[in-house]
């Protein structure tokens, strides 16, 4: 590895590792996975109240996340050299005030038109906070940091997503919106006391961000993660009619299972980060087709509680590794444009939780239940196969 490449995986300023800042970042991508996900489990409660259809209910997810998509690589590239530690708390100040403007909305417009900025702290904070741990730790501990901050995102699953749901169930889908703000003004204090100041290092602009794209292991990625994040939002959007129509669970339910769901979702984060000093690419490739089989099997097998909450956990333990295994394949296609790579990755994960939540949307609407799911399992199939087959730079692995 080049000099100038290894120095960007030192501790910023030289002063030691920043693990702190690397649980702020944590609390940040808890908050941002929450804000894109909560109406997953108010999407009844909304409907009903805002007067419009669960797939209607569903652009709640979809247009932050495409928002998102495209802020991910525009937000760095506006920013230029402004001071990264300036930037997130910034956009958490954002996603603070925006959740309190979903809280308050008076009708679904409004409530889309807040969900915008929300999307854009979304797109912003995870196309810095995601590659965040090189600037952070010496290099050897980069994956061990990686897999803290994505512990945000299998820890929304666990505590942001059915708590959410379960205090809508109880208050009203307005104050889980207000809790996030909550917690939202939490994130920002913790960035406030703990974040170091991270001065700008390549500047990200079209160039740099349109070359990575000659990078094959960075093309794979990106490939990969496409279907792999449309398939799962295609069925998980809508995790709350699955669990009720197909497994016959009752409403009040989902948030316990939700709870389940993320906790094992978050054993897969750290086991993923536990390995991943092995080859990327098979830890990759056995996620995608376990959770294929999970989906491919849900429709079929899951017609009972039991089977059909079994089938849900092992999805769930899976795709919690998933991000950070990711993020961890983009850092060592691309160790001396992080940040651009990460932008880059970003924008295509969000944008696939868009497309498939929107995918899913048209086809709860359109087909039958368990049509859904199964082209969510053809998604992630696809997804493995790209891996498999493409056979992704040496770095890459």
């Amino acid at each position: 590895m080049k000099t100038q490449d290894t120095e960007r995986l030192l501790p910023a300023n030289g002063e030691g590792e920043r693990w702190g800042a690397a649980w702020a970042a944590m609390l940040g991508v808890f908050v941002l996975v929450v804000a894109e996900q909560l109406p997953i489990g108010l999407l009844t409660s909304m409907s009903s109240t805002l007067k419009v259809t669960e797939g209607i209910a569903g652009l709640s997810v979809t247009i932050p996340s495409i928002v998102a998509g495209i802020a991910a690589p525009v937000v760095p590239l506006v920013a230029g050299r402004l001071d990264r530690r300036v930037l997130l708390i910034a956009l958490m100040v954002i996603m603070t005030v925006a959740n309190a403007a979903s809280w308050l909305a008076p009708t679904f417009t409004v409530l889309l038109v807040s969900r915008v900025f929300v999307g854009i702290a979304i797109g912003g904070f995870w196309a810095v906070g995601g590659g965040l741990a090189v600037r952070l730790v010496s290099a050897a501990n980069v994956p061990k940091a990686t897999s803290i901050i994505f512990a945000g995102v299998a820890a929304a699953s666990v505590l942001g997503v059915p708590l959410g749901a379960i205090l809508g169930d109880a208050l009203g889908w307005r104050w889980a919106f207000a809790a996030l703000g909550v917690a939202a003004f939490i994130a920002l204090v913790a960035l406030l006391r703990l974040l170091p100041a991270l001065a700008a290092q390549t500047p990200i602009g079209p160039r740099l961000l349109f070359g990575l794209l000659r990078n094959r292991g960075v093309v794979v990625g990106l490939a990969a993660t496409l279907p792999a994040v449309a398939g799962h939002f295609a069925a998980f959007t809508y995790v709350g009619p699955i669990l009720r129509e197909i497994a016959g669970l009752p409403v009040s339910a989902v948030g316990p299972i939700l709870l389940a769901y993320g906790l094992v979702g978050m054993g897969g984060n750290f086991a993923a980060g536990a390995l991943l000093g092995r080859r990327v690419s098979s830890i990759v490739v056995t996620i995608l087709v376990v959770i294929t089989i999970a989906l491919g099997l849900l429709p079929a097998a899951g017609l009972q509680p039991a089977s059909g909450v079994v089938l849900l956990l092992l999805w769930g333990l899976f795709f919690g590794g998933l991000s950070v295994s990711m993020q961890t394949w983009m850092i060592n296609a691309a160790p001396s444009a992080v940040e651009a790579a990460t932008a880059l990755w970003i924008a295509v994960w969000n944008l696939s939780i868009g497309l498939g939540a929107l995918a899913g949307g048209i086809a709860i609407d359109n087909l039958p239940l368990q049509g859904a799911v199964w082209i969510a399992g053809a998604l992630t199939l696809t997804a493995a196969l790209i891996v498999i087959t493409a056979q992704p730079a040496r770095h890459s692995d």
